[in-house]
């Protein structure tokens, strides 16, 4: 068994007992192909929540200071992640997202880029959009409602693939990039809206 599905079933336990999870829509994801999951950001309990609910080995980005810690640096390793700077351009680290792509791999993003103060879906940063533009991978929507609070529910919700074609045939450019987060953000809310409310005590 490698280590990521041996961490992600620990997760999965830790979900199911603790936190009573609820996970919608996991056939909307792919069997095969790359896959960009977009979700909002309300804890960091996100990431090992996104990715332990599907089948699917999923990567991520993380921030480079944490795997300067020896022993969360190889947790984070051996669960998919992959430094990048924060507040900069980091080349290698795009370059390294959109090779993961091209190769079928699953990236999982947080298109905000940092927690919601609220618990809201806010406004997205133009990194997920731009990886979904290059790209010819399949853009999932999820909604992470929460919050998490002991043996109270939190559920993820995966919703339906988004239609990139139009966008992807435009030239690109700043105006491309906003309505494309615009339009993660809006399949984000509208999944969080939709089920935010069906959780039970």
């Amino acid at each position: 068994m490698s280590y990521y599905r041996l961490f992600r079933g620990v997760f999965r336990i830790i979900f199911s007992l603790v936190y009573r999870w609820q996970v919608i829509g996991r056939e909307h994801i792919p069997k095969e192909g790359p896959v960009i999951l977009c979700a909002n950001h309300i804890s960091n309990w996100d990431p090992p929540m996104l990715g332990s609910g599907i089948d699917r080995q999923v990567k991520f980005m993380a921030k480079e200071e944490l795997f300067r810690i020896p022993v969360l640096n190889f947790l984070l390793i051996k669960f998919g992640a992959f430094p990048v700077k924060r507040g900069a351009g980091d080349r290698a680290a795009i370059r390294s997202t959109l090779k993961l792509l091209e190769e079928g791999q699953i990236l999982g993003i947080f298109p905000e880029g940092a927690r919601s103060k609220t618990g809201e879906p806010g406004e997205a940063k133009p990194g997920t959009a731009m990886f979904a533009l290059k790209s010819q991978a399949t853009v999932v929507p999820v909604a992470i409602i929460g919050p998490y609070r002991m043996f109270r529910s939190v559920k993820i919700v995966y919703g339906k693939p988004i239609d990139m074609s139009a966008l992807r045939e435009t030239k690109g450019g700043s105006d491309t990039l906003k309505e494309t987060s615009d339009l993660i953000m809006a399949h984000i809310r509208e999944l969080h809206d939709q089920h935010r409310h069906s959780l039970p005590v």
